[in-house]
């Protein structure tokens, strides 16, 4: 008997006749063809979550076995593209159907007929292992794509190898002894993790440019970070400054369920954005996969395992990779939905049971690593994970088994992002796991005074925060005057280093040297005030709006300005402390 469509439940597809078929096999349903995913198997039923829109699919329509589980195509060209969730080229889809994407249409994620500049690293008779590059390509203008034996081809011996020259990916680039036949790209299952020689300990950071990130809740290279917010908190602003400024080499995007007009904005808007490591456009070092609100949400679900195996694949080749997934409780939702079709026993919120499962999954996926191969290269996947929970409730589950399973928190707040303070991030209810472990690095690549500096500027917003409650209630005057002090330092911390401005030329991006300098002069400013208190020098001298305000602007300084008005401002700090000589 022909398999065919018993049952259609919205995206959920009941076929029989499905005897022999495997779990997560790709099946086309209908007339149309359309990309189905198997989820369940009962006797000859399969059930079939697919990934387009099933309206207009009738009960009788055949369905067509691959054999194959959901794979990406893993080879040059996958950096400038956008995809769709199950990795099919949306200028291809457009080209093909217009406006809007028709269904049941395939594509290839890589292009068959471009020629690719292949240049051999190694030599006929030399014995590879899984993992090793046997050439190079140049992708684009900042990425040399490695051509790498697959994981999953047995060693041997080189038999022959291409010379230098222009080939397209479908050509034999290079042949083993043990008869393997080794292309430019493979093909690689989205749910299976792509193999490793060892996962280090986190004890570097990711170097964002946003200071409240690097100095207060960094996050380490190949850890990971929930942000969590409500709506208009910045999510989206935030993960495309980080797009933009961290120090790593690729960029992968995942809009999973956004609005159609805020992916719309990011496609329009990526392929402009100048790269500010390697000039060009930042498009070069970037894949966006798209899935937005409106499209089917079986293909929800996909993109987030399609985005992290593309991510593996560039982390093999030794590159540090951020994968920027927005927003994990629209995927949450997907696997709701999934779950209610499939009649299972919910959980809370209507979330299914294993929902902690598939998070962890998900982000174990991350790290940094030793890379298969004989050569001594590392490479890490860290991922940065936006959830959307309703009216910005974090006690809802999706928050909270992120929060179990990953690394950091930057908790993002209503109340900031209408003070017009970006980054919006609540810096008394974030925090990192990482820091202990990565203090040696900082101290010795940045600062010994590092951790101390830290420790210092934490206390004062602890204690600003514990006041600013009490002047809410009886006014500032009621305050003892070191306090008064405490609280404008409060205030330097907060305007002249928390808040960052994602569109100044200059203060979008802030080096970690910069920072430490910003907040000794903060810092310095705040004990010569206590100093001179202590001499008997008057509050109103000692808290001048002028000099306050010019230690604000020394974050939106360029380097030459910057060391020149900070020598200035430290000069009339110090002065402060010089009231009893002068009184003298």
């Amino acid at each position: 008997m022909k398999p065919y469509i018993a049952r259609i439940s919205g995206v959920l597809i009941i076929a029989k006749g499905m005897r022999g078929s495997r779990m997560n096999e790709i099946v086309r349903v209908g007339k149309e063809g359309l990309v189905g995913e198997i989820i369940r198997l009962r006797g000859d039923e399969a059930f079939i979550q697919v990934y387009e829109d099933t309206s207009g699919l009738f009960v009788g329509e055949p369905v067509e076995r691959t054999g194959e589980p959901l794979m990406v195509e893993l080879g040059p060209g996958m950096l400038t593209i956008a995809y769709d969730g199950v990795q099919r080229p949306l200028e291809l889809l457009k080209a093909s159907a217009g406006d809007f994407v028709s269904r049941g249409l395939s594509a290839h994620a890589l292009s068959r007929d471009k020629k690719w500049h292949f240049v051999p690293k190694l030599e006929k008779g030399i014995e590879v292992v899984p993992g090793d590059i046997i050439g190079e390509v140049q992708e684009t203008q900042s990425i040399v794509h490695k051509i790498m034996i697959p994981p999953d081809v047995k060693e041997g011996k080189i038999k022959s190898i291409a010379k230098e020259g222009d080939y397209t990916i479908e050509d034999i680039i290079c042949e083993l002894d043990n008869g393997s036949k080794i292309k430019m790209y493979h093909k690689w299952p989205v749910r299976f993790p792509r193999p490793y020689k060892k996962k280090m300990e986190p004890t570097r950071p990711l170097i964002t440019g946003q200071r409240i990130l690097d100095f207060f809740f960094p996050v380490a290279l190949g850890g990971n970070s929930a942000l969590p917010g409500g709506f208009g908190t910045g999510k989206t602003v935030l993960e495309q400054t980080l797009a933009k400024y961290a120090l790593v080499e690729i960029v992968i995007y995942i809009g999973c369920g956004e609005r159609g007009n805020e992916m719309a904005d990011v496609l329009t808007e990526f392929p402009h954005l100048e790269d500010p490591f390697h000039g060009g456009p930042l498009m070069n070092r970037t894949i966006l996969v798209v899935n937005t609100s409106n499209m089917p949400v079986a293909a929800r679900e996909a993109s987030i395992y399609v985005g992290i195996t593309m991510a593996e694949y560039y982390r093999d080749m030794g590159y540090n990779v951020l994968l920027l997934a927005d927003s994990t409780s629209r995927w949450a939702e997907a696997l709701r939905e999934i779950s209610s079709r499939l009649e299972e026993m919910p959980g809370e919120e209507g979330f299914p049971p294993y929902l902690a499962a598939k998070l962890s999954e998900f982000y174990e996926r991350t790290g940094r690593i030793k890379c298969l191969g004989k050569d001594d290269r590392e490479g890490s996947v860290t991922a940065i994970g936006a959830v959307s929970p309703p009216g910005g409730d974090f006690s809802e589950p999706v928050t909270q088994n992120t929060l179990r399973i990953t690394g950091a928190l930057w908790a993002l707040d209503t109340s900031l992002a209408h003070r017009r303070h970006y980054p919006a991030i609540n810096w008394l209810r974030s925090y990192t796991l990482y820091y202990g472990l990565m203090e040696d690095w900082y101290r010795e690549n940045v600062s010994k005074e590092w951790p101390e500096l830290r420790r210092k500027a934490s206390e004062i917003l602890q204690k600003d925060a514990e006041l600013q409650e009490i002047v809410q209630l009886v006014g500032p005057d009621a305050l003892e005057e070191p306090e008064r002090i405490l609280l404008e330092t409060g205030k330097l911390i907060r305007e002249g280093f928390l808040a960052q401005s994602a569109f100044h030329e200059i203060d979008a991006s802030c080096p970690v040297e910069k920072q430490e300098k910003i907040m000794k002069t903060i810092l310095k400013y705040h004990e010569s005030a206590v100093e001179s208190l202590k001499k008997g020098r008057p509050l109103e001298e000692i808290l001048n709006p002028e000099l306050v305000e010019r230690i604000i602007r020394l974050k939106e300084l360029s380097p030459e300005d910057f060391e020149t008005e900070k020598k200035e401002v430290e000069k009339e700090i110090e002065s402060l402390k010089e009231f009893e000589e002068v009184k003298g």
